[in-house]
């Protein structure tokens, strides 16, 4: 009699670990939104798309104008209100100051930067910049104030680990962002009340390695180096994904 209690007791205890261990790897928030950054449109996020969709989760893509910041804040936040449930915010590059004023929605439970500008309240991505040498001089404004990178250096510059045709096709068909977007300032940082995780690309010479690193420093993010281009969300999409998706089995 005593073994059978102790059999059933040890079944009992399997059981409860078991169901804890499934509890721990259930995402808390299965709803992703992608904000893409400046230079490129969303069809960027596709090879991450494809795996957060695989793997159970319900993935938006914002297509913000890259007109203005305030313009793109309100045109991810369209995106947010859409959602059901809670929300993991990830922005690339520029769409870093978009997801620190953006992710103050109670929906957002984290945020994740890839290769991302992190401005704090009142700082623009001008500001940032000035604090470390800029990688190169690859962008150009156009007569009415929008920027675009020179096809010539956009290899070296954005996506130096992806394939000469994907270049050749991102280089021309860019989408420009205009200049007061770096001269724009967030009003909030959702960051300082909500936990963020960072994509840290080593080979980046688009946003100063080091000037990532002290900004993901100074926010206390939870940061992943990868050895990677600006262009890292396409180049290393499985690696994107699995920062994205352990944002969403950690948020609370």
């Amino acid at each position: 009699m005593i073994k059978l209690q102790k059999l059933l007791v040890g079944a009992m205890l399997s059981v409860i670990a078991a169901t804890a261990a499934h509890a721990d790897s259930t995402p808390v928030a299965k709803d992703i939104v992608l904000v893409h950054g400046a230079f490129v449109d969303g069809s960027g996020w596709r090879a991450v798309y494809e795996i957060l969709k695989k793997d159970g989760f319900h993935v938006s893509v914002v297509q913000e104008p890259l007109t203005g910041l305030a313009e793109d804040i309100a045109a991810t936040r369209r995106i947010i209100d859409q959602q059901t449930g809670p929300v993991v915010l990830v922005g690339h590059s520029y769409a870093g100051s978009i997801i620190t004023d953006a992710g103050t929605d109670p929906k957002v439970r984290a945020l994740v930067y890839v290769a991302a500008f992190q401005p704090d309240a009142n700082e623009s991505i001008g500001q940032l910049v000035s604090k470390f040498a800029p990688p190169n001089d690859a962008v150009q404004a156009t007569p009415d104030g929008f920027l675009y990178v020179d096809p010539a250096k956009f290899h070296a510059t954005v996506a130096a680990d992806l394939p000469p045709s994907a270049i050749e096709y991102l280089a021309n068909s860019q989408q420009l962002v205009s200049a007061k977007v770096f001269a724009a300032q967030t009003s909030v940082a959702a960051w300082r009340v909500k936990p963020s995780y960072a994509i840290l690309t080593t080979q980046d010479h688009a946003i100063n390695p080091e000037l990532q690193r002290w900004m993901y420093k100074r926010s206390g993010a939870k940061v992943t180096e990868v050895n990677a281009s600006h262009a890292v969300y396409a180049s290393q999409p499985d690696a994107v994904a699995r920062v994205i998706e352990t944002a969403a089995r950690q948020s609370n």
